[in-house]
């Protein structure tokens, strides 16, 4: 089991959204750009939005310029990095990198629920059943904070293994959770179900702390943690039962103890 405690150093409420969208942080663009030594530029025709790189490639995850079956989900480009050169298009929402210059690629929706594998000529490899935030650690051991939109939820923190086989460790409570954070160690710190959960590398969950009660309604609030040294800040934000556009926003600041 882990070894990390927390305790509370700051607690604060305030009526309003802290608004984690990612379209304030990003220009709109239908290219990529590289600042390497000679430089180049990729049109893709889509709007970038997350990078991954191994060795001489990157993967580059997008959003399509205009809605279509899948939502606004565009290609994912895996291109050369030294030249900006167009190895394969592929489809995902989520990608890791893992050594060599191979990338995985997660999608989940219409009775998809599943991860790939990709080398790095975009080559498919293996195939898993799982989708989430993917925690890749050493050796390219990959731990995956599953994510489905079940009720309930049949979300845990799996291990991915060779030949398509998944590990499955603890459950979660609740189908959407945030991105993890990972400690020095490689314990997993996920906010589940209202609780601070930490997730050793054997997948035996611990419960840190009870943040906020959310009873059955996990689907009004949205968190973020973000881990600074030793201080993990908890931000929640709580939508109102009745008015769809009332949020109030609870952040709570813990110290990290091994």
């Amino acid at each position: 089991m882990t070894r990390w405690t927390v305790e509370p150093v700051d607690r604060t409420t305030f009526a309003g959204s802290s608004s984690f969208s990612r379209d304030a942080l990003e220009p709109f663009s239908a290219d990529v750009t590289a600042l390497v030594a000679a430089g180049w530029r990729h049109e893709c025709g889509a709007k970038p939005r997350a990078a991954h790189v191994s060795a001489d490639r990157v993967l580059v995850l997008t959003d399509s310029l205009e809605y279509h079956e899948w939502g606004v989900l565009g290609p994912a480009l895996l291109l050369d990095l030294r030249t900006g050169a167009r190895i394969a298009e592929l489809r995902g929402e989520r990608g890791a990198a893992l050594s060599g210059g191979r990338f995985l690629l997660g999608l989940e929706g219409y009775d998809v629920f599943d991860t790939w594998l990709h080398d790095r000529d975009g080559s498919l490899v293996t195939a898993w059943r799982g989708f989430g935030h993917y925690v890749v650690g050493a050796d390219d051991d990959v731990r995956v904070v599953e994510c489905d939109r079940r009720q309930p939820t049949r979300s845990a923190v799996v291990r991915l293994l060779p030949g398509g086989a998944v590990e499955r460790g603890h459950p979660l409570r609740h189908g959407q959770v945030a991105a993890p954070v990972v400690l020095p160690d490689g314990t997993v710190v996920v906010f589940d179900g209202g609780a601070l959960v930490a997730v050793d590398r054997d997948l035996r969950g611990t419960v840190l702390a009870e943040v906020l009660d959310v009873g059955d309604e996990s689907w009004r609030f949205t968190a973020r943690l973000e881990l600074r040294d030793d201080v993990l800040a908890v931000t929640v934000v709580e939508r109102d039962r009745t008015t769809s556009t009332e949020y109030s926003t609870h952040q709570i600041v813990y110290r990290l103890r091994p």
